[in-house]
């Protein structure tokens, strides 16, 4: 093994906080908190952040769905509908789902799973949060001076014609994007340079190869959508003609630099929550992830081969028959990485030893749910099919299916997972499993009704709509019902846990991932000393003082 050898964390002054103590309670006060260094602090205010953001997304969806309960209007009026449609979709995805998983869960977790005491740049960490807050702070003034009605894409011309708040809201999303960029880069720093002795890459998490292809995708992308906000911001304040055809620009262009950005953004999204179900499946299923490096690897060609699929987006916009014959052979080739995951995660079921805890159902129903999102997103890949679907309520459900039915049900799989890990409280098991099983019934009647109101023409974003589609819609409201019950006793079992919540022991899953081999919750420096990693992934196995004196 070489000369390994251990190194000890010194033991602090009377001045400075002792790193062998417990993050949470090494130093006291509010300020200890925002002017904090440490990952994991610094990952439990991203928490709180996000997890306001996917209440107030929730609360959105909600009120568009009840207006979708019967023809005409139920609640709001057709311009409410338009700005709360578009908040939903807003908040949801810039706000909650792309910063959820890499940015709390992936900053709590990411330095324990390397063996490393915190990220590569603490202040550049700590700096990302607060441009993130900064970010949200301008879209919630959208909200209040004129929320934007444009629908999340911000399509334009209408977003440069339009009189609500376009400005404040793709500012907000301009400024968030600098903190999805320096995460990355944070990210990828501390992977290379920060890893524990003996912690190859062969025997990195998968979770971290997650993180690690996402990172990469942030870096690249995020910068395309930063450039094209920052053009129609120009073209709406000063009248440059850009993309409004009325003074000489071309609206197509505008699809093509948002979903050159934003087709790798839904890899951003799902590829961290298919990194968290590999570390959820291993540990229940107790065995390794099957086809470790394939798995490692199908989430590095997702990361390249999310680059190449945008044109799948504007099959309607005119684009020449050839391009379109590429771009849908594309959108077929970027499925195998994907299949390559779920026929793993199948065959590490296969002959496991289960134990279904509640972060397992969600594990279980991610692979369901995005399966489905998987194969409905072939069918608007191929072009005769696409053109009828397009702009229908089938893609709605496609797009739920794999954002919500995936990374949302992974973020939350993951949140329980590592739940007793960061906070040192269990949490009602039977209450989580209750919360699930109300999510996932709900989920599926919420959105897989919608597949049939789409494939019979319903088109999406409609405030009105024909009588024959009626009944569709009061069943998928319904169904937002039972999520939104089961998402709300889900947050009230782990804020109880937080108060009256037992104590959790140290590894409460008996995994043998390298978060667990740590005290729960950690120490300021994660580690008592510096683990030397000498077998894994997936069974690790660290250094005792016997094996470092025998080198």
């Amino acid at each position: 093994m070489g000369a390994a050898t251990t190194t000890h964390v010194p033991t602090a002054s009377h001045d400075t906080p002792d790193p062998n103590e417990n993050y949470l309670t090494v130093t006291k006060g509010v300020w200890s908190w925002l002017a904090t260094l440490d990952h994991k602090r610094i990952g439990v205010m991203y928490l709180v952040l996000v997890t306001a953001a996917f209440l107030l997304g929730g609360i959105f969806a909600l009120l568009v769905r009840l207006e979708l309960f019967t023809r005409g209007e139920t609640i709001m009026g057709a311009e409410t509908y338009n700005r709360m449609f578009t908040l939903h979709g807003v908040v949801m995805v810039f706000l909650f789902i792309i910063p959820s998983i890499p940015a709390a869960l992936g900053n709590i977790i990411l330095p324990i799973q390397l063996g490393a005491k915190d990220v590569a740049f603490p202040r550049l960490n700590l700096m990302s949060l607060y441009i993130y807050a900064f970010g949200a702070c301008f879209a919630v003034y959208s909200m209040l001076t004129g929320a934007v009605d444009t629908g999340w894409t911000f399509y334009t011309p209408y977003s440069t014609t339009t009189h609500s708040a376009v400005i404040p809201m793709i500012m907000g999303a301009f400024i968030m994007g600098f903190s999805s960029i320096l995460t990355g880069v944070n990210f990828l720093a501390t992977v290379h340079k920060m890893r524990a002795p003996g912690l190859t890459w062969t025997r990195l998490p998968l979770f971290i190869w997650g993180l690690y292809a996402t990172s990469i995708i942030q870096i690249l992308a995020t910068p395309v959508l930063a450039i094209t906000l920052l053009l129609l911001t120009c073209e709406r304040a000063f009248g440059i003609g850009i993309f409004d055809p009325k003074l000489g620009g071309d609206p197509v262009l505008f699809q093509h630099f948002f979903w050159f950005y934003s087709h790798p953004a839904v890899y951003i999204m799902i590829v961290p929550g298919m990194a968290v179900i590999n570390e959820i499946l291993s540990t229940f299923s107790h065995r390794a992830i099957y086809g470790y490096m394939f798995v490692a690897m199908s989430s590095i060609a997702l990361a390249v081969l999310g680059f190449l699929v945008w044109g799948h987006h504007l099959f309607v916009s005119g684009m020449s028959e050839y391009a379109m014959m590429v771009f849908s052979a594309l959108t077929f080739l970027v499925a195998i990485p994907s299949g390559v995951k779920v026929f793993s995660w199948v065959a590490t079921l296969y002959k496991g030893s289960i134990r279904l805890a509640s972060p397992m159902l969600y594990a279980l129903a991610f692979i369901f749910q995005f399966t489905i999102g998987g194969l409905t997103g072939v069918f608007l890949g191929m072009l005769a099919i696409d053109v009828h679907l397009h702009d229908t309520y089938f893609v709605v459900a496609h797009f739920h299916y794999v954002m919500v039915g995936g990374t949302v049900f992974a973020f939350v799989g993951g949140l329980q997972y590592w739940w007793p890990k960061f906070t040192g409280k269990l949490y009602n098991e039977l209450v989580a499993k209750i919360g699930f099983w109300f999510a996932f019934v709900g989920f599926n009647v919420t959105f897989g009704i919608q597949f049939v109101l789409g494939s019979r023409g319903m088109p999406r974003r409609y405030y009105d709509y024909l009588p024959q589609f009626e009944k569709f819609h009061q069943i998928s409201t319904v169904g937002s019902w039972f999520i939104g019950t089961g998402f709300l006793i889900v947050g009230i079992n782990l804020m109880y846990s937080l108060f009256k919540g037992k104590k959790s022991p140290r590894n409460p899953w008996n995994s043998a991932a390298l978060e667990w081999q740590t005290p729960t919750p950690p120490p300021l420096a994660n580690f008592t000393k510096v683990p030397v990693i000498t077998r894994g992934p997936y069974d690790y196995h660290l250094a005792t003082e016997a094996e470092l004196a025998e080198d």
